[in-house]
């Protein structure tokens, strides 16, 4: 009964990622910048509760233990209302693609659920096959450093694209390479973005290219992986 209770109390901590999902919902239909400003707040808390849940439910053997219920499953689930659905809900709700700019959401939403459903998707060795549908973090740098409309609408595009191509992205919640570095500097961006979302307009987007060092870090050295394989 203990390991069963723990169990369950493992797969409840993934399911919390719902609840920053409902409310990031809200805070998206309600509009304004204090609320997109709080949905952001809530995604890096559902990313938190993303990156640590495994680990939890590993030391809870919940597939040993609650062998009906796929924990895994309730995980995508979670992580494609937060890291796609709702991301680019915001990107459209912000208009920060007006017009028919944003038909390629699309086009991002069909290559995300393409991405979440390949059973390759995520290699034994600790990578991503393709690109992971970050749409969060593509939404946070859209929404703090305001591209030009075309400038968003090609990365989106490109990356939506790069959903397709197998190329390998580093997963460092499951080891691997630079998976040590990349955590720790993972712990100091999320710092760093919850003060971007805390900071006036004029500090936040200082803050906000100054934080762009780690998605470029990461982007980089996934390149080199993919290139070294």
């Amino acid at each position: 009964m203990r390991a069963k209770t723990f169990a369950w109390l493992a797969h409840l901590y993934t399911a919390t990622g719902l609840l920053c999902a409902a409310a990031i919902a809200i805070l998206i239909v309600h509009g304004g910048d204090a609320s997109f400003r709080l949905a952001f707040m809530l995604m890096a808390a559902a990313t938190v509760i993303d990156a640590t849940d495994g680990w939890l439910a590993r030391r809870a053997r919940v597939k040993d233990v609650l062998p009906r219920f796929d924990g895994r499953r309730l995980d995508d689930l979670v992580d494609f209302q937060t890291y796609t659905t709702l991301p680019l809900l915001l990107i459209w709700r912000a208009d920060l693609l007006p017009g028919p700019a944003a038909l390629v959401l699309v086009l991002a939403l069909l290559a995300s659920a393409y991405g979440f459903s390949q059973s390759d998707a995520k290699t034994d060795d600790g990578f991503f096959l393709g690109f992971p549908s970050y749409w969060n973090v593509v939404a946070f740098y859209l929404y703090m450093l305001e591209p030009p409309p075309a400038i968003a609408a090609g990365l989106i595009v490109v990356l939506s694209v790069m959903t397709f191509v197998p190329t390998r992205y580093l997963y460092v919640t499951r080891g691997g390479s630079f998976a040590r570095s990349m955590i720790a500097g993972a712990v100091v961006w999320t710092v760093l973005i919850i003060g971007v979302l805390m900071a006036p307009a004029d500090r936040a987007y200082t803050l906000a290219v100054v934080s762009l060092i780690y998605p470029a870090a990461y982007l980089l050295l996934s390149a080199f992986v993919a290139l070294r394989a």
